[in-house]
């Protein structure tokens, strides 16, 4: 397979994960194309690669910018603006679990404290089911909140390791 080929195929796949990961196709295509990019690139380069229009091409850069996934790199004597991917992809990894976590499961536990005080008589079977319930998916939250800090602190090898003694 030829490089242009692979680097295609790899975009293409990026963009498919992406969407699973909760992110766009075209966010997860830009940072693919960046992340396998050996120098930064212009908004420019960006959209004439991934044949995007302008505005896409600029709010997904923001996003992935907001991310902490993507950095404007200074070119000396450019005038243009330039993006580079962080490349480490341990990085990249810890820097989306931080991410979907602050967006997707603190909301949740913050919307599950409430929903644990619900108003009435707690002997009523409807209302015990209920908090009791809301308050067994709270404790999976917790412990995945606790796991997922405990891996955006983790060294990659620790990690890895005691990921590998846990599946063994």
């Amino acid at each position: 397979m030829k490089l242009t080929e692979a680097k295609q195929q790899f975009i293409s796949s990026w963009g498919a994960f992406g969407t699973h990961w909760g992110i766009n196709r075209t966010m997860a295509q830009i940072h693919a194309l960046l992340l396998v990019s050996a120098d930064p690139m212009t908004q420019d380069d960006i959209m004439q690669d991934l044949t995007i229009s302008r505005g896409n091409t600029n709010m997904n850069i923001r996003e992935l910018i907001n991310w902490g996934l993507v950095d404007r790199v200074i070119v000396t004597g450019e005038r243009k603006e330039f993006f580079a991917a962080e490349k480490d992809i341990w990085k990249v990894v810890r820097q989306i679990v931080k991410e979907r976590k602050k967006r997707e499961l603190e909301p949740m536990l913050k919307l599950l404290d409430q929903l644990e005080e619900v108003e009435g008589d707690k002997r009523d079977k409807n209302i015990k089911s209920f908090v009791e319930t809301v308050t067994g998916i709270k404790r999976l939250g917790k412990q995945a909140d606790k796991t997922l800090d405990m891996m955006i602190r983790a060294d990659e090898n620790w990690f890895l390791g005691s990921l590998m003694k846990l599946f063994k």
